[in-house]
């Protein structure tokens, strides 16, 4: 039943039910610290977030984005460095990313990755039940207590070594909105990195590592300043020494990556490096420039690492990190292993082999991965190509990377049939399954999240907007964009038969058809979907 509103915690309510296990995790102490920083840093919040929409009226209006002058100090100052890797973190060739589902979470931890990465973002659907519950999970796993039996009676547990454990909370543009402070939904970053950090910091310190988090979709230093006010807080509430909080920053938006160095500098005494968040990042490269005929961009899978701008992006991230001595991370490798075709399966584990050499030769210090199957192979590359924990150390030479090279496009790319074809089947799957409350989703042998829609959407917007043409001559309108949407519809609807009538792909089809006509364009397709996942 709904929690009531404790009469010690004046404008708190819950609007969901909940149960006797949820409860402990929602105590009046834990709503009491969350509400406290909400609180303190929701207006903050919500000014940088409108500061997001005057700066992208800018950029649509021609100002393009460059390095800051009023922060080039900070750049040019050699003297100052990040905080040591927090205990447990110095050595992340590997990492295993995935949502906070039970089952996952064991795994995950039992992995052979040196880390694992729980997410309550871009591999979460935000359901109550998967955020709350993702919660009690997290608090089981890091006491070593969570355990889990399938519906055949496979168990599943710890082992007594694991994966190191960092948590990823919801983006800054997200709101919880089950749970109000004085009338407003509470952010939902405050949210998870609240909940999580309240029940578990002392836990993990005591277990000799610490509490460690992953930052996404930040847009500016004064974002990342934000978080740093919330973990000094957040630190000082529950008499923990300031510092002992890492964050690693996922550098997924084109406007970030001309602030990299003043991010670390905010986060310096919390900062454990940075993260090439590939997939969002190409998103963001979209959205940013969406109004901007000379950024269109082919099929997504022409858009590799190695064209002019993701290569620059890769490249200053690592001088930065490196400069600063922290961690710079690799990108995910979202293949996944294919069972009934060895072919395809050694030709997608090569594409895993090669990219993850290009990393480690580039100079990361770690790499993601989606599926434990391609852990051994991340592992062997970097063991060969990195025999020390980290390449923080290894003197590259320094070279200087310009606005030009971060926006540079030429490169030889099409815009094909078959890639808008796989923009519609791919956005579709993702979003039906996201609105049934499965955020993480095995699509064309790889596995996808939120990311892939968007790039999915943003394309089509994009060439409709511009009126693109494909490679085989047809003009791209949103009219177009639209009979495409239809057919690929009423395919799903012939393959799954009467199935069809309960699933979500109606609803899917009715929101993603609002954005990939060039007229409509909403900020983030998590935010225009949430309202229908609500438990209320």
């Amino acid at each position: 039943m709904p929690l009531s509103t404790d009469s010690n915690l004046s404008g708190v309510s819950i609007l969901a039910s909940t149960t006797d296990e949820q409860n402990k995790i929602l105590s009046p102490e834990a709503l009491q610290f969350i509400s406290t920083l909400h609180r303190e840093f929701n207006s903050t919040r919500k000014f940088l977030l409108q500061r997001r929409v005057m700066r992208q009226k800018e950029i649509d209006q021609g100002k393009l984005p460059d390095f800051l002058p009023e922060t080039e100090h900070v750049r040019n100052d050699p003297s100052w460095r990040a905080a040591s890797p927090g205990p447990g973190l110095e050595d992340r060739r590997v990492e295993i990313t995935g949502p906070v589902d039970r089952k996952m979470i064991i795994n995950a931890l039992n992995s052979d990755a040196k880390t694992f990465m729980a997410d309550f973002e871009d591999s979460n659907s935000p359901t109550w039940e998967n955020c709350i519950n993702g919660q009690i999970n997290l608090y089981d796993a890091v006491r070593h207590t969570i355990a889990f039996t399938n519906p055949a009676g496979k168990q599943y547990k710890l082992k007594d070594r694991t994966a190191v454990l960092l948590v990823r909370p919801r983006g800054w543009h997200m709101e919880e909105k089950h749970v109000l402070v004085d009338g407003e939904p509470i952010s939902a970053s405050i949210f998870d990195f609240g909940l999580f950090f309240f029940h578990n910091a002392k836990e993990q310190i005591k277990r000799g590592y610490g509490p460690y988090f992953y930052l996404p979709k930040m847009e500016s230093h004064l974002e990342a300043r934000l978080w740093n006010d919330i973990f000094n807080m957040a630190q000082d509430m529950l008499s923990i020494p300031r510092g002992t909080i890492r964050a690693t920053v996922l550098i997924e938006t084109i406007l970030a990556a001309f602030e990299m160095e003043e991010i670390i500098y905010e986060l310096r005494e919390h900062s454990s490096g940075l993260n090439c968040g590939r997939w969002d990042y190409i998103f963001s490269f979209i959205k940013t420039f969406r109004h901007h005929p000379e950024f269109v961009l082919p099929d997504r899978f022409e858009v590799s690492m190695t064209v002019p701008f993701m290569n620059a992006y890769v490249r200053l991230l690592i001088q930065t990190c490196h400069r600063r001595g922290v961690h710079a991370m690799g990108g995910m490798a979202a293949q996944i292993p294919i069972k009934d075709d060895p072919k395809a399966h050694e030709i997608a584990m090569q594409k895993v082999r090669t990219d993850k050499l290009r990393e480690v030769k580039a100079g990361h210090d770690g790499t993601w991965v989606a599926h434990p199957g391609l852990i051994p192979i991340a592992l062997e590359v970097f063991n060969e190509h990195m025999p020390g924990p980290h390449q923080i150390d290894v003197r590259r030479q320094p070279e200087r990377i310009t606005q030009k090279d971060l926006l540079n496009v030429s490169f030889e790319g099409r815009i094909t049939e078959r890639g808008l074809r796989d923009n519609i089947q791919v956005g579709l799957d993702y979003m039906e399954s996201w609105l049934r409350g499965v955020g993480c989703v095995p699509i064309h042998h790889l596995m996808e999240d939120a990311a892939t829609a968007e790039i999915s959407r943003s394309q089509l917007w994009q060439w409709a907007r511009h009126k693109c043409k494909t490679a085989e001559g047809h003009l791209i309108t949103g009219e177009y964009c639209l009979k495409i949407l239809d057919e690929e519809v009423q395919a799903i609807r012939q393959r799954l038969g009467p199935k069809y009538s309960s699933t979500k792909y109606e609803l899917a089809k009715m929101a993603f058809a609002t954005n990939i006509t060039g007229d409509q364009y909403d900020d983030f397709l998590t935010t225009l979907l949430y309202d229908h996942i609500l438990s209320m």
